[in-house]
């Protein structure tokens, strides 16, 4: 299969990073001491207002996925789109679940249990339908990845994704608008990712004016996926009154989303002008663990160091031991599993593929 580049923005590298800490925050200083079952009693009361609008950093992943994958996507078979994914997500995925079960296995928190058999269901990414919990709950944020992936690859498959790629994101948003509009279904929620497709649609039009110029369609659909985001913004709010008792105003949610997508287009307006280096790409290579790995190792880390460091001394321990380890991810697993796992998938796409029947020719 023919090599694919992606052109890579530096600039999007910090993004990650931001998005990254932006979660982390969220869990560390509002989540973790939250709601009427906290899972760790230290709590962080000046920073808690401020770190709510931390879970926002994943609407910020969304926007940069929905560029990623659409430059992704361009002018590939569909699977060898499938296995670029793959080969990005499951490495990582890997290695961070099991550095996760063995911290809560160690750990013995009544509150973050975990087993072997949820571990093994874990690995298949979707530990949900097997009927096992998340053994960290930021995973449900792959899944909805995955689905996106899914649908991309279909349109990839049909050749919508090639002519009519503007159509395709249409389609999401009409989708999104009707089911969170009017119908509310869990189901189509999941199935078709309507309460953050204004986000992956968001990413997937900038590279479309990125790669193809600005047209009136695209910046129409552009406009609407982002008065959209502001609606569906709302969902979440609502969940969190529901679960941890906090109401957000919707005025501060409102700027909160602009800000997300303030920094996305910003970081798109800059990244010409900013030079890969070794720096960034580790900065990059790293949020993806980071992420992965900082909740729950949190969780049971922080209330462990806290009677010796303090509330302030064992978050930022903390914060430093997970972002070392998540560098190490990184570099010593990632890197060197991902062209691996890359030429055996490749290897076994090879051998699936049908051979053109071979016509004897008569004597």
């Amino acid at each position: 299969m023919a090599g694919h580049a992606i052109p890579r923005l530096a600039s999007l590298d910090f993004l990650r990073l931001i998005a990254a800490l932006s979660v982390v925050a969220f869990h560390y200083f509002f989540r973790g001491a939250a709601g009427g079952a906290p899972l760790m009693p230290v709590a962080n009361p000046f920073l808690a207002p401020y770190a709510i609008y931390g879970y926002l950093g994943v609407n910020l992943f969304f926007l940069i996925s929905g560029y990623v994958i659409a430059w992704s996507a361009e002018g590939r078979p569909a699977v060898e789109f499938g296995i670029a994914r793959l080969v990005r997500i499951y490495p990582g995925f890997v290695i961070c679940i099991t550095i996760s079960f063995v911290v809560l296995w160690l750990a013995e928190s009544p509150a973050l249990p975990v087993t072997l058999s949820q571990y093994f269901a874990n690995l298949t990414i979707f530990a949900p339908a097997l009927g096992q919990p998340f053994v960290d709950g930021v995973y449900w944020s792959i899944v909805l990845e995955l689905v996106f992936y899914g649908w991309v690859a279909l349109a990839v498959m049909t050749g919508i994704f090639k002519s009519w790629r503007l159509e395709f994101v249409a389609a999401m948003l009409i989708i999104s608008a009707i089911n969170e509009g009017f119908i509310g279904s869990s189901a189509l929620r999941m199935l078709f990712v309507t309460e953050f497709a204004p986000l992956f649609a968001m990413g997937m039009i900038a590279q479309i004016i990125h790669s193809r110029g600005v047209s009136p369609e695209a910046v129409t659909l552009a406009f609407a996926a982002f008065v959209l985001s502001f609606a569906n913004v709302t969902i979440t709010r609502d969940w969190m009154a529901a679960h941890y008792g906090v109401a957000l105003s919707n005025d501060a949610l409102f700027v909160a989303n602009s800000v997300v997508v303030g920094l996305f287009l910003a970081a798109l307006a800059v990244g010409p002008s900013l030079r890969s280096s070794t720096a960034t790409l580790a900065i990059g290579g790293l949020t993806y663990p980071l992420y992965l790995l900082h909740q729950n190792i949190g969780y049971v880390t922080i209330p462990y160091l806290e009677p010796a460091l303090g509330s302030a001394g064992s978050v930022l321990v903390t914060m430093a031991m997970i972002t070392l380890i998540s560098w190490l991810v990184w570099r010593l697993f990632e890197r060197p599993a991902q062209p691996a796992l890359k030429r055996l998938l490749n290897r076994i796409a090879t051998m699936a593929r049908p051979y053109p029947r071979r016509i004897e020719r008569p004597a």
